[in-house]
C-alpha cells in the first residue's frame, strides 16, 4: 500500500509542527515501506510517547533503519517525518555523516527553544542547551530529532538526546544495533517495486513489465530510481531497457565487484550512463568530475573557468558556456544521478554512484579528473580567511579536501591552496584540524619533492606553530631548530617564511621559561624584521607583539605597555579586515600590560572592549578571545569586582576543559586563575583541591623546573597557610623560592611574589625578625624593580608593616604605613580592598597568575 500526502491522520493533515527544521522535501514517487513505517510508529510509541507529553520520562531508545546503500533508509526517515509531522511540535534534521559538524547543526535548535544561539554562547554551550531543553521537554515535549547517514556510534553517543521524545538514525553500521533498536531496511518487496515503477513511468509500462523489470534489478530503490527516470526522460521502452540490462548483465557479473556494489544498482547505473553519453555527453563528463569530490554537496559555482589550472578541454569548454552547463547539471537531475538543492545552489552525488564512476575510469583518467578536481577547488578558495563569506566558502571546501585528495597534489597553486586552508583553520581557531591536516602534507610532499621543498618546509612551519598551540612545546622547539636552516638555504634569511621561523623560536623559548633569552633573541628578530618589511608592516607588528610580552616576562613592565600600545596603535589604523585575529591578539596583550603595571581599572576597560569584540568577530570559542576572557576576570579580581570576575573566570575553565581538555596549557592557565576567584571569594577547600592538581599539571605540561610550575606551587602554599598550616606553606615556598632564584634571578617579580609569601609564613610561624628582614629586602628590590607605587610593592610593604609592629619597631612601621596608604590611595583609591586591608592590619598574598601566551 502506498500513503500519499492526503493519507496523513486527521489531526496533522494540515499541520506542520511549530519547529521544523532542515527536514528535506518529500519525495513525490515515494511508495511501499507503509508496513516498516507503521511498525516504527509503535515501536517509538512503545517507549515514551511523543502524543502524551507528560508520559513517565524514561530515556527513548532511539530507532536506527539500518541497510546499505540504495535501499532508500534515507527516503523512509524523510517520510516518516512528513507523514507523522502533525504529532510533533518540534522535528530537527541533522546531517549526521562529518561528526564534526553534529554539534554545531543541534546549536542552531537553539534559539528555536527560547535558548541563547551559537554566536551569543558558542556551541558547546548552544548545544549543551538543547540536548538539555530537550531532555526536560521545555517547550517542546513532542520532538522528533533525525541523525541522518550516521556511521560509527561512538561519533554521536554525547549528542544523542534523551526525554520525552524521539531519535531517529538512518545508518549503514549494523555496530548500531548495540545502541538502538534497529530497524533493518532491505530491498523493495514485489508488489512496492511494481508500484513505484508504475507510478515513475506512468504511462508505458505495464504490470507484467514491471514485475519483469524489478526482478532484473534486484528490487533494489536506487536502481529502480534510476531505470524508471532514464525512460521517463529518454522514452525507451521497457523493452529495449530489459534487453540493454540483458546485455550488460554477463561482463558485471565478470568483474566481480566487492557486495557493497550491488550488481542491480551497477547495472541500472551503467545503462544510464551510456544513454546519458549518448544524449548529452558534456554531462557524463560533469558527473565523472563530481565523482571525485566528496560525498558532500558541493557548491555550483565552484564550476567556473579556472584561468590558471589543468582542466580538460571538454570541461572547460563546458564550463565557459553557462547555458550548456545548466543544460548538463539538469540532465543530471532528471536522470537521477545528482541530487539537487535549488535553494542552496548545491549538487550532490550519492557515494555508491561516486565510487562506481570512478571504478569504470582507468588510472591515467582518473588522474586528469583528479587534478581537474584540485584546480577548481583551488580556484574557489578566497584569499582572505577573516570575513565571513570567506570563512563560510572554506568551510564548504573543507569537506572536499581529503576525498579530492588534496595533498597528493604536486601543483604550485594546489599546494598554496592547501596553506591557505591551514591558515584559515587557526583564524578560526581549529588547531587540532590544522595539524593534522598539516602532518599529511608534510609527509605527501616530502616524499613526493624532498625535505627542502619551499612547500613542504613552510607546512613544516605552520605544524610547528599547532604544535605549540596545542602546547607540545618541545616537538616545536625541536621541529623550528630543525626547519631553519633549510629555510635560510632554500628561502634566504630575509624572507618572511624563514623569519616567521625565527619568530617562532622566540615563542618557544618562552613557552621552556628562557625569558631573557627570548627577549635577547626577539630584539634580533624585530631587527631583522624591521629592515625586511619596514616598521608597519604586520609581520614586523607581530615581532614587537612578541618582544613587548619578553619585557613583561622580564619584569619590565612599563617597556612592555609601551611596545604594546606602539603595536596596537600601529595595526589599528592600518584597518585590518572583518574580525581580526591578530587585532584582538594586540589588544589583549595591551589589555595584560596595563593590568601588570598595575593599572587594574584601565586593564579593566581595555578588556571589556576587547572581550566584546572578540565575542562578536571571533566568537565566543575561539581561542583568542578566551584568552583575553581569562585576563579580564584577573584584573576585575583585582579590581575588587569579584562576582563578575568569578562569572568570567568559571565560565572560561568550564571552555577550556570541553574544547582542550584537562592537561591543554591553556586550560590550566583558566584553573589557577579561577583558583585564586575562589580563595578570594572564601572556598578555601576548593581552592586548594583545584590548585593542587592544577600545579601537579603544570609540572606536567612545562616541566618539573619550569618558572610557571614554581609560581603555581606557591599558589597552592599559601592556601595552606590560609588553611591552618603554615609549615608546609613555608616548605613549599623556600622550594619555590630557591628554584625560582635559580631561574630567573632574585630580582624578578616571580621570585620577589614567592618572597612576600615566606614573609608572611614566617610571620605566622612566630618569626617575626625574620619575617621583616625578608621583607625588608623584598621591599627594596620591588622598589628598585616596579617602582614604590606598583601594586605588587605596596602589597609587600603592607604585610612588612605587621611584620614591624611585630617586632615593635613601631616608628619605622607607622612611617611606611603612611607611605603606603599614600601610594594605595593615589593608585587605587581609598575604597579598594587593598587599601582597606592595610587600613584593618590585614595580610595581603602575592598570588601568581599564568601568562597565557
Amino acid at each position: 500500500m502506498t500513503t500519499s500526502q492526503g493519507d496523513l491522520p486527521d489531526r496533522g493533515k494540515n499541520r506542520f509542527p511549530e519547529v521544523w527544521g532542515r527536514v528535506p522535501p518529500r519525495h513525490k514517487n515515494f511508495t511501499g515501506r507503509s508496513e516498516q513505517i507503521n511498525d516504527l510508529r509503535a515501536g517509538l510509541l512503545n517507549q515514551v510517547t511523543a502524543v502524551v507529553p507528560h508520559a513517565p520520562a524514561d530515556p527513548a531508545v532511539p530507532r536506527a533503519l539500518q541497510g546499505y546503500g540504495g535501499v532508500g533508509k534515507t527516503l523512509m526517515a524523510v517520510e516518516y517525518a512528513h507523514r507523522y509531522r502533525g504529532e510533533y511540535d518540534l522535528v530537527w534534521w541533522v546531517m549526521a555523516d562529518q561528526p564534526g559538524l553534529v554539534r554545531s547543526a543541534l546549536a542552531h535548535l537553539a534559539p528555536h527553544l527560547n535558548l541563547p544561539g551559537p554566536a551569543v554562547t558558542g556551541v558547546e554551550d548552544a548545544t549543551n542547551g538543547v540536548l538539555e531543553a530537550l531532555r526536560k521537554g521545555e517547550p517542546y515535549a513532542r520532538w522528533l530529532l533525525v541523525f541522518d547517514n550516521a556511521d560509527e556510534p561512538e561519533e554521536l553517543s554525547d549528542v544523542i538526546p534523551q526525554g520525552p521524545g524521539h531519535v531517529l538514525i538512518t545508518t549503514r553500521n549494523h555496530r548500531w544495533e548495540g545502541v538502538a533498536e534497529t530497524v533493518p531496511v532491505n530491498v523493495f518487496a514485489e508488489h512496492e517495486s511494481v508500484e513505484f515503477l508504475t507510478r515513475r513511468i506512468p504511462r508505458g509500462i505495464t504490470v507484467e513489465e514491471a514485475v519483469e523489470l524489478s526482478e532484473a534489478l534486484g528490487h533494489l530503490p536506487l536502481a529502480l530510481e534510476q531505470a524508471g527516470a532514464l525512460q521517463s526522460e529518454t522514452g525507451m521502452s521497457t523493452r529495449e531497457y530489459l534487453r540493454l540490462l540483458t546485455e550488460r548483465t554477463g561482463p558485471l557479473l565478470r568483474e566481480g565487484k566487492p557486495p557493497e556494489y550491488p550488481k542491480p544498482m551497477t547495472a541500472a547505473w551503467q545503462l544510464s550512463v551510456a544513454k546519458l553519453q549518448e544524449n548529452l555527453p558534456e554531462a557524463m563528463e560533469l558527473l565523472r568530475c563530481c565523482a571525485f569530490f566528496g560525498p558532500e554537496p558541493i557548491p555550483r559555482d565552484l564550476f567556473f573557468p579556472v584561468e590558471n589550472g589543468p582542466v580538460r578541454p571538454e570541461m572547460a569548454e563546458l564550463l565557459a558556456d553557462p547555458i550548456r552547463l545548466s543544460k548538463a547539471i539538469g540532465r543530471l537531475g532528471r536522470y537521477a544521478l545528482v541530487r539537487l538543492d535549488q535553494a542552496n545552489r548545491t549538487i550532490q552525488v550519492h557515494r555508491l554512484i561516486q565510487a562506481l564512476l570512478r571504478e569504470e575510469l582507468d588510472e591515467q583518467t582518473q588522474e586528469s579528473i583528479r587534478v581537474e578536481v584540485w584546480s577548481l577547488l583551488s580556484a574557489a578558495a578566497p584569499d582572505t580567511f577573516t570575513d565571513a563569506p570567506a570563512q563560510a566558502r572554506y568551510l564548504e571546501l573543507l569537506s572536499h579536501m581529503r576525498p579530492a585528495g588534496i595533498a597528493e597534489s604536486d601543483l604550485p597553486q594546489v599546494r598554496r591552496f592547501a596553506l591557505n586552508m591551514l591558515n584559515f583553520l587557526y583564524v578560526s581557531g581549529n588547531y587540532e584540524t590544522a595539524s593534522r591536516y598539516a602532518r599529511d602534507f608534510i609527509e605527501k610532499w616530502t616524499a613526493d619533492s624532498g625535505n627542502e621543498d619551499p612547500f613542504v618546509l613552510e607546512a613544516q612551519a605552520k605544524y610547528a606553530n599547532r604544535l605549540r598551540d596545542l602546547g607540545r612545546y618541545v616537538e616545536s622547539h625541536d621541529l623550528n631548530r630543525a626547519i631553519l636552516p633549510r629555510m635560510r638555504r632554500t628561502l634566504g634569511p630575509a624572507h618572511p617564511e624563514t623569519l616567521s621561523v625565527l619568530s617562532g623560536l622566540g615563542a618557544d623559548y618562552r613557552a621552556h621559561g628562557d625569558f631573557w633569552q627570548a627577549r635577547e633573541h626577539d630584539e634580533e628578530v624585530l631587527r631583522q624584521h624591521q629592515e625586511a618589511f619596514g616598521p608597519g608592516d604586520t609581520a614586523t607588528l607581530r615581532a614587537l607583539y612578541n618582544l613587548a610580552l619578553d619585557y613583561a616576562l622580564t619584569s619590565d613592565f612599563a617597556e612592555s605597555q609601551r611596545k604594546h600600545e606602539r603595536a596596537y596603535m600601529l595595526l589599528k589604523r592600518s584597518g585590518p579586515a572583518g574580525g581580526s585575529p591578530t587585532l584582538l591578539t594586540f589588544w589583549f596583550g595591551l589589555a595584560q600590560a596595563v593590568r601588570l603595571s598595575g593599572d587594574f581599572t584601565e586593564a579593566c576597560d581595555l578588556g571589556e572592549d576587547a572581550l566584546a569584540y572578540g565575542r562578536d568577530q571571533l566568537g565566543v570559542e575561539d581561542p583568542r578571545t578566551l584568552r583575553t576572557q581569562v585576563d579580564l576576570a584577573i584584573a576585575r579580581r583585582l579590581s575588587g569586582e569579584l562576582d563578575e570576575a568569578l562569572e568570567l573566570g568559571q565560565d572560561a575553565h568550564s571552555r577550556y576543559l570541553r574544547l582542550h581538555g584537562i592537561n591543554h596549557p591553556s586550560t590550566l592557565a583558566a584553573a589557577m586563575c579561577l583558583a585564586n576567584l575562589w580563595r578570594m571569594t572564601g572556598e578555601l577547600a576548593g581552592a586548594l583541591e583545584l590548585a593542587e592538581d592544577t600545579d601537579m599539571r603544570y609540572a606536567q605540561a612545562y616541566g618539573a623546573d619550569h618558572p610557571y610550575k614554581h609560581g603555581c606551587t606557591s599558589n597552592v602554599a599559601l592556601l595552606y597557610r590560609l588553611t591552618g598550616d603554615p609549615a608546609r606553606s613555608r616548605s613549599m615556598n623556600e622550594s619555590a623560592l630557591t628554584a625560582l632564584e635559580a631561574r630567573l634571578g632574585r630580582n624578578h617579580h616571580y621570585t620577589l611574589a614567592a618572597a612576600t609569601n615566606l614573609a608572611s609564613d614566617l610571620a605566622a610561624l612566630g618569626e617575626a625578625k625574620n619575617a621583616a628582614r625578608l621583607g625588608r629586602g623584598t621591599l627594596r628590590r620591588y622598589r628598585a624593580l616596579l617602582g614604590e607605587e606598583h601594586p605588587s610593592t605596596l602589597a609587600c610593604a603592607s604585610n612588612l608593616v605587621l611584620d614591624l609592629r611585630g617586632e615593635q619597631e613601631a616608628e619605622e612601621a607607622e612611617e611606611l604605613a603612611e607611605r603606603t596608604l599614600t601610594g594605595y590611595v593615589r593608585t587605587l583609591g581609598r575604597e579598594h580592598a587593598f587599601t582597606g586591608a592595610l587600613a584593618e592590619g590585614r595580610r595581603l598574598v602575592a598570588d601568581f597568575d599564568p601568562p597565557l601566551l
